[in-house]
């Protein structure tokens, strides 16, 4: 296997509990928000090519969690790698983040675009060519104009592909969605705005949810195991580092953009 994929052992199964599959013959590739880090996406898909070219697996699965957008400074570039640069052979999943939600409101009521901007609304607007003014910044009606400009500059396949993100996927005893899940919902019950946005309530809880949920949205250092949830947001746009689950039969392994060679050991989950 290769050097810059390590082995999570454990984890997901208590006592006397068969360990959580992956369907059989199928290879899935969960990743974290990317946050218009196109550099760090384009190096994590080779690595994602490669290893599925190794595995002897059937059928690649890639699953993306959401928040493609903001922060970072090429949110444009990444919709489109998204759209035209992952693999043909692969089936491919694009799930709804809170921040492609915001993007899409600004889109149809510039009011949000204050709140927005606080959290990266202002990288994407440049990414699409709208230049920021910051004097106007506080400005109603410069957010209006912006708006304008954006809805002149974005490539209409831009706008169908945030329009038809799909909001959860599943995959044998793996549920994959941005942020989580409403402790104690069944999963077929579950709404968006938990799905998008939920943290606290769902992160301390320790019950079995049915599934594990494999998630984004809040980020850490390294990858966040434990029996209920697999947490995949590192931080790509301050850490440098985009991370990937990878789901095998009963193997769970990692893929990131810093380990290259060096393999990184996530021990016995709590």
């Amino acid at each position: 296997m290769a050097g810059f994929l390590s082995r999570i052992f454990g984890g997901g199964a208590g006592a006397g509990k068969a360990a959580p599959h992956a369907p059989e013959g199928m290879r899935i590739y969960a990743i974290g928000d990317i946050h218009g880090r196109l550099d760090l996406l384009k190096v994590l898909v080779e690595r994602i090519n490669a290893d599925f070219s190794a595995s002897g697996a059937r059928q690649q699965v890639i699953i993306c969690v959401g928040d493609y957008v903001d922060r970072g400074l090429n949110s444009r570039g990444v919709i489109d790698f998204l759209i035209d640069g992952m693999p043909k052979a692969a089936e491919c999943r694009f799930l709804m983040g809170n921040h492609e939600e915001a993007f899409l409101q600004f889109m149809d009521d510039p009011a949000i675009g204050p709140r927005w901007k606080d959290f990266g609304g202002l990288e994407t607007l440049h990414s699409y060519g709208v230049e920021i003014a910051s004097n106007a910044l506080k400005d109603a009606r410069w957010f209006a104009e912006a708006r304008e400009e954006l809805n002149r500059n974005i490539p209409p396949r831009h706008l169908a592909f945030l329009r038809n993100l799909e909001m959860t996927a599943e995959y044998g005893d793996y549920y994959f969605v941005h942020a989580g899940i409403r402790p104690g919902v069944k999963l077929n019950r579950q709404i968006g705005v938990d799905q998008l946005w939920i943290r606290d309530e769902f992160l301390s809880d320790r019950r079995d949810h049915g599934k594990i949920i494999v998630h984004g949205h809040t980020p850490v250092m390294e990858v966040d195991l434990q029996p209920n949830r697999i947490g995949i947001d590192t931080g790509a746009y301050l850490t440098n580092n985009l991370s990937a689950l990878v789901l095998d039969g009963a193997f769970r392994g990692l893929l990131d953009t810093k380990s290259h060679n060096r393999p990184l050991d996530l021990g016995m989950a709590a």
